[in-house]
Order: structure tokens, then C-alpha cells, then sequence
């Protein structure tokens, strides 16, 4: 990067207000004063004008007497005569020595501006970077201002929103209690209702039991009828086949136990009858009774139906608290993980 040119004057002026606070006048002095420029060429303007200022003040010297004069100038020539020929043996040793000491002075001072001027161009180029980096710097520091009011208006907004979701959440908490209690109230509710049912199902069995006995003692007096029926039919049968032996037997007695006969065949008619009603009236008593039986046994299926929904629909009710105690427990973890520490 070529170093920026500036006017004599303001470097001269820059030196000046170095001069008065009483600071060292170099390059880099001058170069940070004016802000820029190469050191060398700022420090070279300010050594010119320095020297131009530079006036020898002379001042008025006493006369000698003359007696003083005259020794003075004799020995002065005698001197000047010896210091001449030293002078010109110191000349010559002077010289040659100066020569040595020059070339020497002239090498040793090359090589040390070559020094000079590669420090002085490796100083440009470090002061030049470090401008470049302070300019990133402060486009970073300005890029970190804003980062800093975007975050900042963020967490206002965040805050905000924080304060309503925990209005939501008390709002939520508010309502799962109420739910949770009209739910407690619809499970005691339905508890109550599932053990009347289960006490209604209890004395339907016991009614069922009491009516599977009546049947079962129905069943045995039909039986029995039945059994009495058989009986008596044997017997009839027995009783005919006595009379008809007699009847054989008895060919002449015919006429006069024919009306005998005839009552008795009367009366065994009738008892038939009256058998086959009992055994109709039985029939339709156990049909009753089997009906009845069906009955109650609908009404107890019906019962346990009604119990198992009653269960379902507890298990339901205690799935929704259960379903609304998770979602009340998630929600208080994000509001824990959320809500500043």
C-alpha cells in the first residue's frame, strides 16, 4: 500500500505540537500525528526545517595590546610553522585514516539504511495491516451492536410470550381441575351405578336361581303327573282286560253290568281328560316357567352389558385424566425448560 503524500506544513506543524508537549520528533511520531505518510520522508521534512532555523549568534571579542600582538604573532608563526608540518603529517595520517573510517562509515551506513528501510517498509506494512484489522474490527464490533438489539428485542418478544403461555398454563390448570372434579364426580357416579348394577345382577341371579329350582321342582311334579298317568293308564288297561275276561266270563251278566260299564268307561273317559288338562296345564306352566327363565336370563345379559359398559366407559373417563394429567405434566416441563434460571 503506497503511503499517503502530504504538505510540509502539515508536517512541519505536527512536529511543532510534538515539540511543545515536550514528545521525541521521529518518524512514526509524525506519521501517527498527521495520520499517514511514510516516516522517513516526514522525519527528513522536519530535520530540513530544523536545520533552516538553525542561526550562529556571534558576539563581539576584546582587541589584544599590541606588545601581546606582536609575541602573539611571533609565536604564532613559529606554531604555525610546526603545526603546519604536523598538520600535514596528521593530514596525511588523517586522511588515510578518514578514508578507511569513511569507506568503512559508508559501508557500515549502507547497510544499515538498507536495514533502516526494510524495517521502515516492514513498520508501514504492520501499521497498515493493523488499520485493516481495527477497520474489520470496529465492522465486527457494529455487526455485534446489532446482533446484541436483534437478541435483545428476541427476548422481549420471548418474554412476552412467556407470560402467556404461563396465563394459558394456569388457565389449562384451572380447567383440568375443574375436569378432573366433574370426572371424579362421574366416576363416583358411575361407581354408584356400577354397584347397583352388580346388586341388581346379584339379585337377578338369586330370582334366576330360585326360579331354575321352581322350574326344577316343576319339572319334577310333571314328571310325577306324567308317572301318575302311566300308572293309571296301566291300570285302566289292566282293569279293561279284567273286564273283558268277565265280559267273556260272563256273558249273562252282560245286560246288567253294561250300565256299570258304560259309567265306568264314563268315568275313565272323564279321568283322561282331566289327565291330558293336567298334562296341558304342565306343559304350559313349564313353558311359562321357560319363558320366565328366558326372560330373567335377557334381563341378567342385559345387566352385565349395562356393567361392562359402566366399566368401559370408567376405564374411558380414567384414561382422559390420565391423558389430561400428561399433557398438564408436559406442559409445566416446557414451562420449567423455558422460564429463565
Amino acid at each position: 500500500m503506497r503511503p499517503v503524500e502530504f504538505a510540509q506544513e502539515e508536517i512541519i506543524k505536527a512536529g511543532q505540537e510534538l515539540q511543545e508537549s515536550g514528545r521525541n520528533i521521529t518518524g512514526f511520531a509524525l506519521r501517527t500525528k498527521v495520520g499517514g505518510g511514510n516516516p522517513s520522508r516526514l522525519k527528513q521534512v522536519w530535520d530540513e526545517y530544523v536545520s533552516s532555523q538553525s542561526v550562529v549568534k556571534t558576539e563581539p571579542v576584546a582587541e589584544l595590546p599590541i606588545e601581546v600582538a606582536d609575541e602573539v604573532a611571533a609565536v604564532t608563526k613559529s606554531l604555525t610553522d610546526r603545526l603546519a608540518s604536523l598538520a600535514v603529517e596528521l593530514n596525511d595520517k588523517a586522511v588515510k585514516a578518514a578514508e578507511r573510517r569513511v569507506a568503512e562509515v559508508i559501508r557500515t551506513a549502507g547497510e544499515q539504511r538498507e536495514q533502516a528501510e526494510r524495517e521502515l517498509a516492514d513498520a508501514s506494512q504492520t501499521v497498515d495491516d493493523l488499520e485493516e484489522q481495527l477497520d474489520e474490527l470496529r465492522a465486527e464490533l457494529e455487526s455485534a451492536q446489532e446482533r446484541i438489539a436483534d437478541m435483545s428485542r428476541e427476548n422481549q418478544v420471548q418474554a412476552v410470550e412467556l407470560a402467556k403461555v404461563r396465563e394459558r398454563l394456569a388457565a389449562a390448570e384451572q380447567s383440568a381441575r375443574a375436569a378432573a372434579e366433574q370426572n371424579a364426580a362421574a366416576i363416583s357416579k358411575l361407581n354408584n351405578a356400577l354397584e347397583s348394577a352388580q346388586s341388581t345382577g346379584v339379585q337377578l341371579k338369586r330370582e334366576n336361581d330360585a326360579h331354575a329350582v321352581e322350574l326344577a321342582q316343576l319339572r319334577e311334579r310333571l314328571a310325577a303327573s306324567e308317572q301318575r298317568a302311566v300308572m293309571a293308564a296301566e291300570k285302566s288297561e289292566a282293569e279293561a282286560s279284567k273286564l273283558n275276561s268277565a265280559l267273556e266270563a260272563a256273558q249273562s251278566e252282560k245286560n246288567q253290568v253294561a250300565e256299570q260299564l258304560a259309567v265306568f268307561k264314563a268315568q275313565m273317559v272323564a279321568e283322561q281328560k282331566v289327565q291330558q288338562e293336567q298334562r296341558k296345564a304342565s306343559a304350559q306352566e313349564a313353558s311359562r316357567q321357560a319363558e320366565r327363565y328366558t326372560k330373567v336370563r335377557a334381563e341378567r345379559d342385559e345387566a352385565v352389558k349395562d356393567a361392562a359398559k359402566v366399566r368401559e366407559e370408567t376405564a374411558s373417563l380414567r384414561g382422559r385424566i390420565q391423558a389430561l394429567e400428561e399433557v398438564m405434566a408436559t406442559l409445566s416441563k416446557d414451562i420449567n425448560i423455558n422460564s429463565p434460571k
